[in-house]
């Protein structure tokens, strides 16, 4: 991703009065993709999101996306395939917050170390509907698997 489409996308959100940025990974495995359920005592608790965090001040979203994808999984994002799309949500502090979804491949071994959660399922198309994801997520990947 290009300096540009992330000032853009920054100046998009902050023109909308959203100032608190989150980046999104949808990590690719064959047709499936990784979910990682939040612990139940957490905001929340028991859904399935995708990989996600907070982005710094100042930080770039590529910079970010790779630190929260080896914070939360330990894998190492191998490449940035393309923007797939944005949600706004309202955080557990009531903050208007926008995230910023990317398709992402991770570099092998794909061995997973959940440091902020308490579960990972991979998922294809066919095996949504089994876990709980709100329906921003459930949108999100279903705008990947159209675009297969």
């Amino acid at each position: 991703m290009n300096r540009n489409t992330h000032e853009n996308l920054i100046r998009e959100a902050k023109k909308q009065e959203v100032n608190r940025h989150v980046v999104g990974a949808v990590i690719v495995r064959n047709s499936t993709i990784l979910l990682l359920r939040r612990s139940k005592d957490d905001f929340m608790g028991r859904i399935y999101e995708l990989p996600s965090g907070e982005v710094k001040g100042g930080e770039a979203l590529d910079s970010a996306l790779q630190r929260e994808v080896e914070e939360e999984t330990g894998l190492r994002i191998k490449e940035v395939k393309r923007y797939l799309g944005h949600f706004d949500y309202k955080s557990e502090g009531g903050i208007k917050t926008r995230q910023f979804n990317f398709v992402v491949t991770v570099r092998e071994p794909l061995e997973i170390r959940l440091h902020e959660h308490d579960n990972y399922a991979w998922v294809n198309k066919n095996q949504l509907n089994r876990y709980p994801v709100t329906e921003s997520v459930k949108y999100m990947l279903n705008l990947f698997w159209e675009a297969r």
